[in-house]
């Protein structure tokens, strides 16, 4: 049974999250919806993560599996965008080996936070609007201790069937936006816990404000206590941004047939 990767993004603003959901829209619902449309059987996807409500994916990774070959991928991509609607767009499907796997697989993954200093009659939607006078500094030294734990309990949903909350972050820093109207906070790991970089930037928001210590970011993280830690940030600033495997490149598209974010 052939395997395929399908690369796409999404908006998720009109979304419950990635996942299917028994009594609300999910990404993954319209996919598969317009997948047994197309061919004509129900296909399941599998994705590479399970962003929450409102949160977008510039790259998201999914794999399906068919009766047979799909001898024409483009076309097939074309059907589907057709009826996924404006707010998702597949852009390659690929051959892979039967036993790849879209999730389990992923070496790494990358989300950006972005946020604006100015107000914005465009893109509120898209970011978030920070209050003045952030410390990017102090709020980029306390980030850089991300990268040297790995008990990520504090920034961690409470009570979901997580076995572990054991992540390797190996890159988290603010940098100032190329229009100069605005910050990103890129962070990557291995995996991500539900709401934890929402719950990061959250914390490290309090430093940047003032509120916290580098001392007391350290001792949130090391309370492993949800409710030590900041609030969880407006969803709509928050994006799936990159994916990578040891076997394939999830970055095929060339970033002009992608909006990018101003």
């Amino acid at each position: 049974m052939p395997r395929y990767f399908m690369l796409l993004a999404y908006n998720g603003s009109p979304y419950h999250g990635w996942q299917y959901q028994p009594n609300a829209i999910s990404v993954q619902e319209c996919i598969e919806s317009a997948l047994a449309k197309v061919l004509r059987v129900a296909t399941p996807i599998v994705g590479a993560g399970r962003t929450d409500t409102g949160v977008n994916a510039r790259r998201m990774v999914a794999h399906f599996d068919t009766d047979d070959e799909i001898s024409d991928p483009e076309s097939l991509i074309k059907a589907l965008n057709s009826l996924v609607g404006r707010h998702i767009a597949i852009y390659s499907i690929t051959q892979v080996a039967q036993e790849a796997h879209a999730r389990f697989d992923a070496t790494s993954r990358t989300y950006r936070y972005y946020t604006t200093t100015v107000k914005s009659p465009f893109f509120h939607t898209l970011s978030w609007k920070a209050p003045s006078g952030l410390d990017y500094e102090a709020m980029n030294t306390a980030a850089q201790y991300l990268t040297e734990v790995h008990d990520f309990t504090s920034f961690a949903k409470l009570h979901t069937d997580t076995k572990t909350n054991i992540c390797n972050v190996t890159h988290a820093r603010w940098t100032p936006m190329v229009n100069g109207k605005g910050y990103v906070f890129e962070i990557t790991a291995d995996r991500f816990l539900r709401n934890m970089v929402r719950a990061v930037v959250g914390t490290l928001v309090d430093v940047g404000r003032g509120k916290l210590s580098l001392d007391g970011f350290k001792e949130v993280i090391e309370a492993r206590d949800r409710c030590s830690a900041g609030t969880s940030m407006p969803p709509q600033a928050l994006y799936l941004w990159g994916i990578t495997y040891p076997y394939y490149n999830a970055d095929l598209i060339e970033d002009s047939q992608a909006v990018e974010f101003m």
